[in-house]
């Protein structure tokens, strides 16, 4: 049976993709910062009929990642998929922002992949198999207002993999690496971010449920694509930030505030999660349940640049043959002015 090891795996996509990989058959390590939420992911998990080993760990502490693998390959077996989804995240503007939580948000977001996959690879590489699955997110393509932190973590975790897959082609490693872009998902997060604004935050409309979220970040673990946009939001989003970035930052500085808050007052006083977890045992799932969609459809880039490639190519034989024939035609209207002696 395969073993996986998912960070950020208590709650949110990382709890939903954990259950996903047990109810297909796989034993799951689950790593984050909260023993109770990290139990219960355990129990459920456990229930489904599969091992499951809960490591209470801050991703942000390259050390304690490192141990947490060597413990989930003793006690479990040879981690065959290892999933990076730790994340924290702050809404407020830039220059409401500490230098210490742009450095938090750095540490769990970017440096925590960085340090999940230092981990995976140091097991990895001697084997010369396993899959590396980065969560990323349309936001590491075009970065919104009120989380500047988080996209510019996002951005980083993409450059940071696209490095180490030149790396890995270079070696002809037998290591998988992809990359999954998600949408907007139904997640704690949005009661737990640290948030400077006087509403409630949400994820910017259509949101989907993290269950199907789920289901295809294990297909990409499966499949391995170079990348998975999950969504046609995404695939919108990073298709927008290609082909008209300027239009982008105007829409987004028109909708990305409004889209990003509630209508309901937030409460100064509830804790947030940058710094520690906090306490209680949140599922899977948000307060967004009669808003979320429970299907998506994830997009392999790598046809859809085929597939503008065809139609690109079409365009230019049909540009072709169209001045062929005008070409073709010409010398016979020529002739019939010289005939009519000059007259059309």
């Amino acid at each position: 049976m395969p073993n996986i090891v998912v960070t950020g795996a208590s709650a949110g996509v990382g709890r939903a993709v954990a259950l996903e990989f047990a109810r297909q058959g796989a034993d799951v390590a689950l790593l984050a910062r909260g023993r109770e939420r990290l139990d219960s992911a355990a129990y459920e998990i456990r229930r489904l009929g599969r091992r499951a080993l809960a490591i209470c760990v801050d991703v942000a502490d390259a050390k304690a990642v490192d141990e947490a693998a060597e413990q989930a390959e003793r006690e479990l077996g040879p981690t065959d998929v290892w999933v990076n989804d730790a994340m924290v995240t702050i809404f407020a503007p830039v220059h409401d922002i500490a230098p210490e939580e742009f450095r938090r948000v750095t540490e769990v977001t970017y440096l925590g992949q960085v340090h999940g996959t230092l981990a995976a690879l140091k097991r990895m590489r001697p084997r010369d198999r396993g899959t590396i699955v980065q969560v990323g997110s349309a936001l590491s393509y075009r970065a919104i207002p009120l989380q500047s932190a988080y996209c510019a973590a996002k951005f980083a975790v993409r450059g940071f993999t696209d490095s180490l897959r030149s790396e890995l082609i270079h070696d002809g490693s037998g290591i998988k690496l992809t990359m999954v872009q998600l949408p907007a998902v139904n997640t704690p997060q949005f009661d737990w971010a640290r948030n400077r604004m006087s509403r409630k935050a949400q994820p910017l409309p259509p949101i989907y449920q993290p269950e199907a979220i789920a289901r295809e970040i294990v297909r990409a673990a499966h499949e391995a694509p170079r990348e998975l946009w999950i969504g046609m939001p995404t695939l919108k989003a990073i298709a927008g930030s290609i082909v008209a970035p300027h239009l982008g930052d105007e829409l987004v500085a028109k909708e990305g505030y409004s889209g990003q808050l509630t209508d309901v007052p937030r409460n100064p006083d509830a804790p947030d999660n940058l710094f520690a977890p906090p306490p209680g045992d949140a599922s899977a799932h948000g307060r967004f349940d009669t808003q979320a969609t429970a299907d998506v459809t994830g997009f392999d880039p790598h046809w859809l640049r085929a597939a503008a490639l065809l139609g690109i190519a079409a365009l230019g034989l049909a540009t072709l043959v169209g001045s062929y024939r005008s070409g073709a035609s010409e010398p016979r209207a020529l002739a019939r002015q010289r005939s009519w002696g000059g007259r059309a």
